[in-house]
């Protein structure tokens, strides 16, 4: 496995099911242990691996090809460690669900057949595509330039104000985000704020997100702005992958009057792996994770 797999982490009812991309023959594979771990609600992964087991010896019996068309990649563990791993391609996942006679299979299949063509799964492409981009310029980046350059690259052609500063005034439940008449002054306020260090680079994104200079889109866009901040300044950037998406909801919900959660999160998942473009896909799929319905 290159440096350059594709690596992808797709979520169902806030359980991890891991895929890898397949340059040659252009499609993703799906580990099979995640998959058995949802349609089974078991976390126990001895359970899960045995259930498998039990599974194929059984499909191998009755002469079902869906064994034979399993195929062992390298996926990385909770552990962080690379294992071979059975996984399966689009058409053998549904194939095995149908061996699962419950509603929870149903529910998968709706979800896992659900069509990218979504705001969220175009865009969600798009965003993994940045990596390779080298779209901001060194002395952008911290800037409203470099956040408007990242939004727009991702929901171009999606939302019709992709990287326009909002004219509109927004809130979410109780908070009010920054009045629109003002946010051209509050931006070039937040742009003024230093970044040399961890608190003060945590801070402004902090101001950024109260700002909200978007009428969509603001989170994703923000938390890759973030981490170019982080890499410029500092050479880490977030493994988001570590931060608990309750946690970080409520961390940001009180980083208004007071950041000491959030950067107690952020502290704790900071990486120096900023050049991995593994790091970067998994924390796409985490970022567009947080943004999904509670």
């Amino acid at each position: 496995m290159n440096s350059n797999t594709k690596i992808s982490i797709r979520f169902f009812d806030d359980r991890e099911v891991r895929a890898i991309w397949d340059e040659e023959n252009n499609k993703w594979w799906f580990s099979v242990l995640d998959i058995v771990g949802v349609l089974n609600e078991q976390d126990d992964y001895a359970k899960v691996r045995n259930y498998w087991k039990y599974l194929k010896t059984k499909l191998r019996k009755a002469n079902n090809e869906l064994v034979s068309a399993t195929n062992q990649l390298k996926l990385t563990a909770p552990d962080g460690k690379k294992y071979l791993t059975d996984t399966l391609d689009s058409e053998g996942v549904i194939s095995l669900a149908k061996h699962f006679p419950n509603n929870k299979a149903m529910a998968f299949l709706d979800w896992f057949t659900y069509s990218d063509n979504s705001i969220d799964g175009q865009s969600k492409k798009k965003a993994y595509s940045f990596f390779e981009s080298n779209l901001i310029a060194e002395s952008e980046i911290g800037m409203t330039k470099s956040l408007q350059q990242i939004h727009a690259y991702i929901f171009g052609g999606l939302y019709d104000f992709a990287g326009k500063i909002r004219q509109k005034n927004i809130s979410k439940g109780d908070f009010q985000f920054a009045i629109s008449h003002f946010l051209d002054n509050t931006l070039k306020q937040i742009e003024q704020m230093p970044e040399t260090t961890f608190d003060e680079i945590v801070d402004k994104y902090v101001e950024m997100n109260i700002a909200h200079p978007f009428m969509e889109g603001n989170g994703r866009s923000a938390r890759i702005w973030l981490d170019l901040i982080f890499k410029k300044h500092l050479k880490c950037c977030v493994d988001w992958s570590k931060i608990n998406k309750k946690e970080y909801h409520n961390a940001m919900v009180l980083s208004a009057t007071n950041s000491t959660k959030l950067k107690y999160l952020l502290q704790n998942a900071l990486t120096t792996e900023i050049d991995s473009r593994e790091m970067f896909m998994k924390g796409i799929d985490y970022s567009y994770y947080y943004e999904e319905n509670e």
